[in-house]
């Protein structure tokens, strides 16, 4: 029977609940809002499946890619429209010409993000762009369980800990499964979100209505100063939609508590299913580096940084319509943190939930986490002007 004692070892990728043949396990969100298996005792049989398909009590073994190359897709409308090279949907397009499925992250109707699948073009764009919000797995694992026995071809598109999720649960190869997993700085939670979206947005212009939510947003600046754009409609929709909010991610304040690690799950600062231990066949990640590293290929419209960890993923790539470059981690994790497999959980993460539990809201609660004490502040201001003191005489 699974147990969970401490937090930290469990991702939420809904495994257990899956593979458990009498359907006594439920996801069930805790007080951040995270999720967590909860079992129905009088119903479980203590067949120990649960605990054989969950991929943190067996740790598996990291690897070194195969290979690393910078990417770019040829198609421009397709690469504004991701996050970074516009791999993924190069990738969708194929898996779909033939007749397979793909499986990724999508926001329902109350933009709360949840995994689903789509074997259309239309229903793959849905899931094209980063969603900085854990996804509710669902039943996505079944699925594509039942689409490889029959068959069919699947990609299927999460965070490392789903990736290690779907493996575990499978329990075995198949030789139709694409497996990517995006490099991942930690998910954020989506009850923290919910409130975000309701305080923000909910009581703005007279309650207004969200029609799209853009956390990549290149149009504006460009993909090094991506914006986050919140568009909808006010005054019950009568009105046409229009910008709710537009800001650089720096200024935003949802990116600004995640980029703090105000809000992330708590195993994310202990994560186990990073440089490969994911078991995926494809691992794509922002190519921050890439106007140092390979600056005749970067532009600001984005480049994707591809590990390429087996054969399988390698022929993936062979044919699309992108520009490839070899590449090679050395240094990246300067600028992409998503390579740290462990953070440190700071000291805001504890006051703003417990911010949040006195029945704070989020803004509050962020600027409470955020608050840096005025010694503090002296302090740095202190430091910096000493250090530019001593670099003028070293200079």
């Amino acid at each position: 029977m699974i147990s969970i004692t401490d937090k930290h070892d469990c991702s939420g990728c809904g495994a257990c609940a899956q593979a458990c043949p009498r359907g006594c396990i439920a996801m069930r969100e805790d007080g951040e809002g995270f999720l967590y298996p909860e079992v129905d005792k009088a119903k479980c049989v203590d067949c120990g499946l649960c605990e054989r398909v969950c991929p943190l009590l067996k740790q598996a073994e990291q690897r070194e890619p195969l290979q690393v190359l910078g990417v770019k897709n040829r198609d421009r409308q397709d690469r504004m429209a991701s996050s970074s090279g516009g791999v993924f949907i190069a990738l969708a397009r194929r898996t779909i010409a033939c007749g397979g499925v793909v499986f990724g992250a999508v926001f329902d109707d109350d933009w709360q993000v949840r995994h689903t699948s789509a074997d259309t073009l239309c229903g793959v764009r849905a899931m094209m762009g980063s969603k900085y919000v854990q996804s509710r797995i669902g039943e996505t694992y079944r699925e594509a369980a039942a689409c490889l026995k029959a068959g069919r071809r699947v990609m299927f598109v999460g965070t490392p800990c789903q990736i290690a999720g779907l493996r575990s649960y499978l329990r075995k190869d198949y030789e139709g499964l694409l497996a990517v997993d995006i490099l991942c700085h930690g998910v954020p939670s989506p009850a923290v979100w919910r409130s975000y979206l309701k305080e923000t947005f909910e009581c703005k212009d007279g309650c207004a209505k969200i029609t799209s939510v853009c956390f990549r947003d290149k149009q504006k600046e460009g993909w090094a100063r991506y914006n986050v754009v919140v568009r909808g409609v006010t005054a019950g929709g009568e009105e046409a939609e229009k910008e709710l909010s537009a800001a650089v991610y720096v200024d935003n304040p949802f990116m600004k508590g995640f980029m703090a690690d105000a809000y992330l799950r708590p195993s994310c600062h202990r994560c186990r299913c990073k440089h490969g231990a994911s078991g995926s066949d494809l691992i794509i990640a922002d190519y921050w580096g890439a106007r140092f590293a390979v600056p005749d290929f970067a532009d600001d419209r984005g480049v994707s940084l591809v590990l390429v960890n087996t054969d399988k993923g390698r022929e993936a790539l062979a044919g699309l319509d992108v520009d490839a470059l070899p590449t090679t981690v050395k240094g990246e994790e300067r600028y992409n943190g998503g390579f740290d497999s462990a953070g440190p959980e700071r000291p805001c993460r504890r006051k703003f939930f417990d911010s949040m539990a006195s029945g704070a809201g989020f803004h509050a609660s962020l600027a409470r986490a955020l608050s840096v004490p005025p010694y503090l502040i002296l302090y740095k201001k202190i430091t910096k002007t000493v250090r530019n003191i001593i670099f003028r005489f070293v200079k």
